[in-house]
């Protein structure tokens, strides 16, 4: 191999940000495109220096008249990089159901997990790139979110049991990993769908980020994906400081809990002390009036997680919060699942 200043970059980016550490086992995912053979191709590269022991997986969804050769085209190319190869392939009965991009995804991850976990892996690693962080900003700006949504695709996070999931190429434009697939003549595999405009993200790849490079800034890509990388410190401090608020909010009280609901005729259907993990809830205003909104915002949210089916929007998150400061006895309509919100004096109360 030949070591070059991508080498060098990727290696600095993986000790820096302690993504991998020494003799780890990583099941890269290789669609067979550019991004994911750059991406194993640096990874056997530094593999000398590291001591990995790497294994190839692909997913074939079957949305494609040639996807059983493109994943017998990556099982012929980890072959010849004499490493393990593992194959998913959706099962006819699940075709119905993962015609979105989002159950594709989703799908995508559970298979990768249950490989890693049959065959003792530590890593899931992809081949994302600054390019796919920047398209991600923009998908979720324009269907509305918070800095949550903007900073997706983190360097590093948890899948199941103790399996990471870790992208190393943030740093990369797409751009970038074409020239190192043609310097080192790697066989890429086109995936027509990428071409195909019915899905937002190739819209958004094809036609909105060429926009803006040319008419607003040339590094456009690179540019997002530095705002999504300054948001994901930010939102990583926020997350942390509305835990420690809302286990003081929720725990605040408990030993005046009992003389509290007498004093306020609280249903017997919400007993006291709670628990934090089901219903009933209780939180205390009296706090959380205190703090900023944006933390109020975000108790409100990892409270609503604990008790919604699905993620809570914007609408439901304001809707409680709006009790921090509401009058005694106002209260919410039934939020999905049934929940329902209402003020006891110093207290908000959910019950089911």
């Amino acid at each position: 191999m030949v070591w070059t200043p991508l080498h060098a970059k990727i290696h600095r980016t993986i000790r820096s940000r302690h993504l991998f550490e020494r003799k780890q086992r990583l099941l890269v995912a290789v669609s067979g495109g550019q991004d994911s053979l750059c991406l194993i191709k640096l990874l056997l590269d530094l593999q000398s220096k590291w001591g990995w022991h790497l294994g190839v997986a692909h997913c074939d969804h079957r949305w494609r008249a040639d996807s059983q050769a493109n994943a017998q085209h990556v099982e012929s190319l980890a072959k010849t990089w004499n490493i393990p190869f593992y194959l998913a392939t959706v099962e006819t009965e699940e075709l119905a159901s993962l015609q979105s991009e989002a159950a594709a995804r989703n799908w995508r991850y559970q298979a990768l997990s249950a490989i890693a976990q049959q065959h003792n892996y530590n890593c899931i690693v992809t081949g994302h790139t600054a390019s796919d962080r920047a398209e991600t900003l923009l998908y979720n700006l324009i269907r509305g979110t918070g800095a949550d949504g903007l900073q997706a695709l983190t360097w590093r996070r948890s899948l199941v049991d103790e399996i990471v999931l870790v992208r190393p190429l943030l740093e990369l434009t797409r751009a970038e990993t074409e020239v190192f697939c043609q310097e080192n003549q790697l066989s890429i595999w086109e995936d027509s769908t990428n071409q195909d405009l019915k899905y937002a993200r190739n819209r958004i790849r094809q036609e909105l980020i060429p926009y803006l490079r040319e008419h607003f800034n040339p590094q456009v890509e690179s540019a997002l994906a530095q705002t999504a990388e300054l948001l994901q410190a930010e939102v990583e401090y926020l997350e942390k400081a509305a835990q420690k608020l809302k286990e003081e909010v929720m725990n605040e009280g408990e030993e005046d809990a009992h003389k509290l609901s007498e004093i306020l005729s609280v249903s017997p259907r919400l007993p006291v002390p709670v628990s934090s993990s089901s219903l009933p809830l209780k939180l205390n205003r009296r706090i959380l009036r205190e703090a900023p909104l944006a933390l109020q915002r975000r108790v409100i949210r990892q409270v609503l997680q604990q008790i919604l089916p699905d993620a809570p929007n914007f609408e439901q998150i304001e809707k409680l919060t709006a009790l921090i400061t509401a009058p005694n006895r106002s209260q919410t309509d039934p939020f999905p699942g049934g929940a329902i919100a209402q003020v006891q004096g110093d207290w908000i109360w959910i019950r089911g």
